[in-house]
């Protein structure tokens, strides 16, 4: 006859254990102690097995006979129930460990040495701000594409669409990792793949001749600091990209060889990088020498001098100087140096050499960094020349 809750309650204790049986090999095992076991009882390749399912009151009648019905199940399959809950508490163990976040610190650090500092602290950033705390102690199967659309979306929200794109990126990355790692099975991330986009990136405006003595006649009564006025000029002079200006330290300046040698982890395609010096430039390094000397940084940052200067201070300047808008920014200064240059019959691949644009083929980049490097230095100078006829007309 099955047993009742009421009858379990008040099974009394006996000199010796005796058990109350339910049905299919469940039942109340009671000892002197008073404490109440529910057991099932079942046989395997011919012999009697107990296992134990829990102590009652804490597992009722109801949930006692749902673990039967488990155990009878895993015997029929020729498994003992005890071995089925030990491979289940493995396997518990094994995703606990297996967080998102463990997961994707593990590719982070195995990935991360062969960034550039900009990208590492870029994806740190997202990591620490965004991923992990989304989806952090989540155990990695367990993360779906529709938490990843919401995180994308939320992000996207805040006027990031582009850090959105790359976010949905390095989730993908992390995921392949786990992938094969064997930490999980799928890539939830890439379903998402376009669901948010970058905005269309417009190209940088060149100034024209008129534009150019416009900007140089602004810098001449330009308020702010010194420092930055010399920043820009360089960035007019040197055609190097607004973030390497940043980075650039003065150990990396031969004024008397006339060349700024950029290390290949300061560059965005990870190759050292010439820059000729036209007289221009070296009198106007020896000046912000005076001012940032003692740094190790070539323009450090006003607020704090460890740092360089902040990537908006430039635009910033521009934008009161009248170069507001949308209708330029430092990134034309590469713009308007390349086209004056070709304009002028420069030949296209000392150009795009200055430029640190990568040529389509390896042997030719190889042969072409060997051979333009003189007529990049006259180049350079040209475009100094230039721009200082264009001040005085």
């Amino acid at each position: 006859m099955p047993i009742s809750d009421t009858k379990a309650r008040n099974a009394k204790p006996r000199e010796k254990l005796y058990r109350i049986a339910d049905g299919g090999g469940l039942c109340l095992e009671v000892r002197p102690s008073g404490r109440k076991t529910w057991r099932l009882r079942y046989r395997l390749d011919g012999k009697p097995n107990m296992f134990t399912i829990g102590d009652y009151p804490g597992v009722g009648l109801g949930e006692a006979r749902a673990r039967r019905d488990w155990g009878k199940e895993v015997i029929l399959k020729g498994l003992h129930p005890r071995d089925e809950v030990e491979r289940e508490r493995r396997e518990r163990n094994l995703e606990s460990q297996n967080t998102f976040e463990k997961v994707a610190e593990e590719w982070y650090d195995k990935r991360s040495s062969g960034w550039t500092d900009n990208y590492t602290n870029q994806v740190r950033k997202t990591l620490d701000n965004d991923i992990l705390p989304t989806f952090g102690k989540t155990p990695i199967r367990e993360v779906g594409a529709p938490e990843i659309l919401e995180l994308l979306r939320k992000i996207e929200s805040r006027g990031a669409p582009s850090v959105a794109v790359l976010t949905r990126q390095w989730l993908s990355a992390i995921f392949r990792y786990g992938i094969v790692t064997l930490r999980t099975d799928a890539d939830p991330a890439e379903y998402v793949k376009g669901a948010v986009t970058r905005p269309e990136v417009k190209n940088a405006v060149a100034l024209n001749d008129q534009q150019i003595k416009h900007l140089l006649g602004q810098l001449a009564v330009f308020g702010g600091y010194r420092t930055t006025q010399i920043a820009i000029e360089l960035l007019l002079l040197t055609m190097v990209r607004t973030i390497e200006l940043r980075r650039a330290r003065w150990k990396d300046f031969d004024l008397e060889g006339a060349m700024w040698r950029i290390p290949k982890e300061d560059m965005k395609r990870q190759r050292q990088h010439l820059v000729p010096l036209s007289r221009q430039v070296i009198e106007l390094l020896k000046e912000l020498k005076e001012y940032t000397g003692g740094s190790t940084i070539l323009v450090p940052g006003m607020k704090d001098p460890r740092k360089p200067i902040h990537l908006t201070t430039i635009n910033q300047a521009l934008v009161r100087m009248g170069f507001g808008g949308g209708k330029f920014s430092a990134h034309g200064f590469r713009a308007t140096a390349s086209t004056h240059m070709n304009e002028n019959g420069w030949h296209p691949d000392a150009i795009e050499r200055q430029l640190a644009h990568a040529p389509d083929d390896r042997t030719r980049g190889a042969y072409n960094h060997a051979q333009y490097l003189e007529m990049r230095r006259e180049m350079m100078q040209w475009w100094a020349d230039y721009v200082d006829g264009l001040r005085s007309s």
